[in-house]
């Protein structure tokens, strides 16, 4: 599961990555979904700052490193993410970690 990053009700565009660890990296077979409340069918990818080729999918698998964002009319820019391709990451949980919470890390290589 994951957990929206924003207060309940509020209209924003969510970039979320599985498996959810965060950084991603791209040996993990990363998915990334764009979810918004704008219109549906119409998102816009940005791959490292560019408009990038993958427009009209809410929903892809990463092939190349880099940070990504996407765009939903009505809910706006989602946060970026990092899909890197590092050999060695430690990594957290991609989802909402309230103080005290108890955090799994990963050590990956």
């Amino acid at each position: 599961g994951w957990c929206p990053l924003s207060p309940a009700g509020a209209q924003t565009t969510q970039l979320l990555v599985e498996p959810p660890w965060m950084p991603a990296v791209l040996w993990d077979r990363v998915t990334l979904t764009c979810q918004g409340s704008g219109t549906a069918g119409v998102t816009t990818w940005y791959k490292d700052g560019q408009r990038w080729g993958k427009e009209d999918r809410n929903k892809f698998v990463v092939t190349e490193s880099g940070t990504y964002t996407c765009h939903r009319p009505g809910s706006g820019l989602s946060t970026p993410v990092r899909v890197s391709d590092d050999l060695l990451v430690l990594q957290g949980p991609a989802w909402l970690l309230l103080n005290g919470d108890t955090m799994t890390l990963r050590c990956r290589s």
